[in-house]
């Protein structure tokens, strides 16, 4: 997202020459536009655009449970706005003028550490620090109860974690809530999730 339709063309071009695919936006209210009908691996956002500014862009994905990660670029380099962007739920933030190349490693570096830390179950490929998990080629982005029960049960695999402990994350705990979210997590992501009865849940291991 950014609004100087030159800079943006030019940034779009030149990460396509280096094999990634983006789409490009001038105004705020775009952007929710694109985030309904795709999922994307990382945003970089402008501050000073039409319509709705960065800040607020992202408040707004983040309150939706879109956890993608984020990078400012903003001629804004006053301590103030750097604070509000990382506030905001910035992974990163590049001062206006910068070099093309240093974005570059930026967004090399990130997307890197996500590859780093995924983990493979059948055909699902998760990231516990994005809550990202891609199965084939469809991308999911869990909201934080999903995430934390999914990151808990994925990371024991074969083993059994209790109800109650599942049931932490929850601000109303119940076995009932429990089993609904459970429900949830199965037909979303396609996977297996056995109940042992009164045990807990459990992934079983292929």
């Amino acid at each position: 997202m950014e609004d100087d339709a030159i800079l943006a063309e030019s940034l779009k071009e030149y990460l396509e020459s280096e094999g990634y695919s983006v789409d490009a936006v001038v105004r705020g209210e775009e952007v929710f536009d694109l985030t309904f009908e795709k999922s994307y691996d990382l945003y970089i956002f402008d501050i000073n655009v039409p319509d709705i500014n960065g800040f607020e862009v992202l408040k707004e994905l983040k309150g939706a449970d879109d956890t993608t990660p984020t990078i400012y670029i903003s001629a804004l380099v006053d301590i103030a706005s750097i604070n509000s962007g990382f506030e905001a739920g910035a992974i990163d933030y590049l001062k206006k003028p910068f070099d093309p190349q240093e974005l570059l490693i930026r967004i090399r570096h990130h997307l890197s550490k996500d590859i780093d830390e995924n983990i493979k179950y059948a055909d699902i490929v998760y990231n516990p620090k994005s809550g990202k998990v891609q199965k084939g080629d469809e991308i999911f982005y869990l909201a934080q109860l999903q995430k934390n029960i999914f990151d808990r049960l994925i990371l024991n695999i074969g083993e059994i974690v209790s109800a109650d402990e599942l049931m932490e994350f929850m601000e109303h705990p119940s076995q009932n809530a429990l089993r609904v979210s459970m429900s949830k997590l199965k037909k979303r992501l396609g996977i297996d999730i056995k109940n042992i009865r009164g045990q807990g849940y459990t992934i079983e291991k292929i």
